[in-house]
């Protein structure tokens, strides 16, 4: 069975239950040291990813590739990094309770199944673990209304996505005879795909458009990032948002390759609105939080577009987007964590009027997350711009590409504007004293955004490696 390929996930899994137990027993306050176990957990895990072997596990239900070892690293410095934002964070907001960090720990460890599975069944059982973890994280905050309003609108949808996604695999599984992705692609690689097949195929992808939060499944994103607390809108927008792009890649790829006619014109419209929603309706946002989701819906957007190309490219500009959208939103919720005057975290755009003045470092970093989003040159988010939009061009998808330039105008509206906020209004107040932690994440994803482009070749190489393993 080669159990051992999947010892990441059990050695984490095994982790989190021991933890689970440490923070049970003590009387006294556990959410620090049990926070810091589970980082540590974390970056044991991220060791044992970068020497896991190659191959398949579990009756072909689970397989280790360079692909899923990309994918993981990411999910892990997202789950990490997300974790120090909540360190003082919850301490100060009355959240302090050591099941947060646990609650990640079991979310990773469901992002790193459903990366590595080759198959429906082990598809949805690590999509599930992930869900039913973050159900529970978005309403953490539990006597604020909002947060409770967040996770019922989340776990209302989410469990409608889950019904779809499952109505999907069980059309795919009538009409193919198998659920194993292998088998699939064998099945369907004489072109012979039935009807049952097509339409199986589109509520599967309807169940993981809802993961990725792109249009038309978005409609729970802004009001689940504005609601939660700001560190589980850190964790959702990046290890969760990378499990489900990897995901959606390797069901698309690998058991419905042949197919790529019919789902290639499903993610090329999808691509497309994900872009102009998030252009546009982040304009007239006040709420930072909710512009960041509707940011969030628009560089899926970009990322898909990649996909939407169908060919190796595109495949690889994919994974370099969603690499450095990973290290920038982090950045950008370290900034909007550190956000709290006079002991009240804040969240409004206008909160952050004259911090060039009152804090040049946070100020700084903050305006480089931003021309970075905004996609402008030398910062790494125009090199995560520029390979998804180069497969587009040379494959002929013009349309998409130059739907993809002007949104990326229209959205330099809103980045550009907190940058003048910041420097160019009068002073509200100066932000309360903020720990080392936050400093530290902001100015390691500040460098790496702003250096990215002396030394490109390490994640182009890398995401090179998981394409070819992926594409086979």
């Amino acid at each position: 069975m080669n159990w051992t390929l999947a010892l990441p996930e059990i050695v984490l899994a095994v982790s989190g239950l021991l933890i689970l137990l440490g923070g049970v027993i003590p009387k006294k306050e556990t959410f620090f040291p049990v926070s810091m176990a589970v980082i540590g957990a974390l970056v044991l895990t991220a060791a044992l990813v970068l020497g896991q072997g190659e191959g398949s596990a579990f009756l072909g239900q689970y397989v280790s590739d360079g692909f899923s070892r990309f994918a993981k690293v990411l999910i892990l410095l997202g789950a990490a990094l997300g974790l120090v934002l909540a360190l003082d964070f919850n301490e100060k907001a009355g959240l302090a309770r050591f099941e947060y960090a646990v609650l990640v720990l079991f979310a990773t460890v469901g992002m790193m199944v459903m990366v590595s599975a080759n198959d429906l069944m082990s598809l949805y059982l690590g999509l599930e673990l992930l869900s039913l973890s973050l159900y529970v994280v978005a309403a953490f905050d539990r006597d604020n209304p909002r947060s409770a309003e967040a996770g019922l609108k989340y776990f209302v949808l989410g469990a409608l996505a889950s019904g779809l996604l499952l109505y999907g695999s069980s059309l795919v599984y009538g009409f193919a005879g198998t659920t194993n992705f292998d088998r699939l692609a064998d099945a369907l690689s004489g072109g012979q795909a039935g009807a049952g097949v097509v339409v199986g195929l589109v509520f599967v992808l309807a169940g993981l458009a809802f993961k990725v939060s792109a249009v038309p499944f978005h409609m729970w994103t802004p009001d689940v990032y504005e609601g939660a607390p700001t560190p589980v809108t850190a964790f959702f927008a990046t290890a969760p948002k990378v499990a489900a792009i990897a995901l959606l890649m390797h069901v698309l790829i690998v058991p419905f390759g042949e197919m790529s006619a019919q789902w290639g014109q499903v993610i090329w419209v999808t691509s497309a609105g994900s872009m102009i929603l998030g252009a546009f309706a982040a304009i007239g946002q006040r709420n930072i939080k909710r512009l960041m989701a509707y940011s969030s819906i628009g560089h899926v957007g970009y990322a898909l577009m990649g996909l939407a190309v169908v060919n190796d490219t595109g495949y690889r500009g994919v994974l370099v987007y969603m690499a450095i959208y990973v290290v920038m939103n982090l950045g950008t919720f370290a900034v909007l964590v550190a956000m709290r005057r006079q002991g009240r975290a804040l969240e409004g755009i206008d909160d952050l009027a004259g911090l060039g003045r009152t804090d040049p470092a946070m100020a700084l970093w903050m305006a480089v997350f931003m021309f970075s989003m905004a996609g402008i040159p030398p910062l790494a988010g125009f090199f995560g711009k520029l390979y998804v939009f180069l497969a587009a061009v040379q494959a002929g998808y013009w349309t998409l590409a130059i739907i993809g330039i002007l949104t990326s105008v229209v959205a330099s509206y809103y980045y550009l504007r907190i940058v003048k906020v910041m420097y160019f209004d009068a002073p509200a107040g100066a932000f309360d004293a903020r720990p080392a932690s936050l400093t530290v994440v902001m100015a390691g994803t500040g460098l790496l955004t702003l250096l990215f482009f002396l030394f490109p070749a390490a994640l182009i190489g890398a995401a090179q490696v998981a394409v070819a393993s992926l594409a086979g």
